[in-house]
């Protein structure tokens, strides 16, 4: 979702210059889910999810929808991300007008791998 402030046109979510949310932290669902390419599993598995060059990691609440997003990067992999377990740790969720959740980073504790075989 995007606002126009004059001629400009900028993302809420803060997909590339900071912004500040206008949601209040929420407690998520039990899993939410992160698509993304097979080839960014190593470093995922590793590090975790990250911003990367974005403010926020965006997570859905619905594998279909992840796949398909995965699916814009490459090779889809469905990350299902153990977010209650992450709030009761103290992690903060927002979730957007548009159903995405947002958090600051996903550690590799808390991702497991969805076998998603949804058709291309």
């Amino acid at each position: 979702m995007a606002k126009k402030h004059g001629k400009r046109i900028r993302a809420n979510y803060g997909h590339s210059i900071p912004v500040l949310l206008e949601e209040e932290a929420a407690e998520p669902p039990e899993f939410l889910f992160h698509g993304t390419a097979q080839r960014f599993l190593s470093s995922i598995k590793n590090k975790g999810l990250g911003p990367g060059d974005r403010q926020y990691v965006h997570l859905v609440e619905d594998e279909k929808t992840a796949f398909e997003v995965g699916r814009r990067h490459g090779e889809p992999v469905v990350l299902k991300v153990r977010a209650q377990e992450m709030h009761s740790k103290g992690h903060k969720f927002f979730k957007t007008a548009s159903a995405i959740w947002l958090t600051k980073e996903v550690p590799p504790d808390y991702i497991g791998i969805e076998d998603a075989d949804f058709p291309s």
